[in-house]
């Protein structure tokens, strides 16, 4: 187990680009609203976007609490650690790929979490260092996959939940996000990406669709601006079913038992 904290849940997804992490940001503040202790840990070494979206100061640095251990940072009353608090996000990180893994267990493990029920973990794209670091290091309760509707999203989505199928964390379901957009003129809906295609991965691999969430302006320029819808417009739809995505998550979760899987990796 992580010191301080209760569950993991990895938010994850085949490609970028997919919304990825303002789902995580959005289902953590959600999860806080429904009264739980919630930290947000940006695994995603290379592209850290959980300061900007989380509201937190360029150059701001995390205390510390001890001989290689540091505290989270507080934002919208959750904990949150990233890349982005330790090092210039203005340059690139030219890393290789066990530097990377070897960056990602630091921020897990060194990090002093205080008493959390869940941890959400941003992670990277794909299926490589970070997810087996991960796989192999860390005790998760389980994966919520986002993906868009269109066929190429959902390709790769479909890698994301066998990758944690072979390691053995239950896929809690899957969010498909941009799934409508809705004209801010003339209010006519359409599906640009594709519709159904959630609904038909979720069958396929006999898990559940969490939510669906539309393209809007809205969702977009309020993590761009450090406020996240949940904060933003507590009582506005996507909210509701942002909050719904979490009640689901913590009951499947509760169903599970006290233990998380145990996770076995082979070769």
């Amino acid at each position: 187990m992580i010191e301080g904290v209760k569950h993991i849940v990895a938010v994850a997804s085949g490609k970028g680009g997919v919304g990825k992490s303002t789902v995580t940001v959005n289902l953590a503040l959600a999860m806080a609203a429904e009264g739980y202790r919630v930290g947000i840990l940006d695994a995603d070494i290379y592209g850290p976007s959980q300061a900007q979206m989380l509201g937190v100061g360029e150059g701001v640095r995390p205390q510390s609490a001890g001989e290689n251990r540091f505290k989270p940072l507080e934002a919208h009353g959750i904990q949150a650690m990233s890349m982005a608090f330790l090092v210039d996000i203005r340059e690139p990180m030219v890393w290789r790929g066990p530097m990377v893994a070897g960056a990602f267990q630091q921020m897990l493990t060194q990090t002093v979490w205080d008493d959390l029920d869940y941890l959400f973990i941003d992670m990277p794209p794909g299926t490589g260092d970070i997810q087996l670091t991960l796989a192999q290091k860390v005790p998760v309760d389980g994966a919520v996959i986002v993906t868009t509707p269109q066929d190429i999203a959902l390709l790769d989505a479909r890698k994301g939940i066998e990758m944690f199928r072979k390691v053995n964390v239950p896929v809690l379901g899957v969010v498909e996000n941009m799934s409508l957009h809705i004209c801010s003129n003339c209010g006519h809906s359409e599906p640009i990406f594709g519709e159904g295609g959630g609904e038909r991965i979720a069958q396929e691999y006999e898990t559940q669709v969490l939510g669906r969430l539309p393209l809007t302006l809205s969702i977009r320029e309020q993590v761009d601006g450090g406020r996240p819808t949940v904060v933003a417009e507590p009582k506005g739809e996507v909210t509701a079913t942002f909050r719904d995505m979490a009640r689901q998550v913590a009951e499947q979760i509760r169903g599970q038992g006290a233990e998380g899987p145990e996770i076995s990796f082979s070769e």
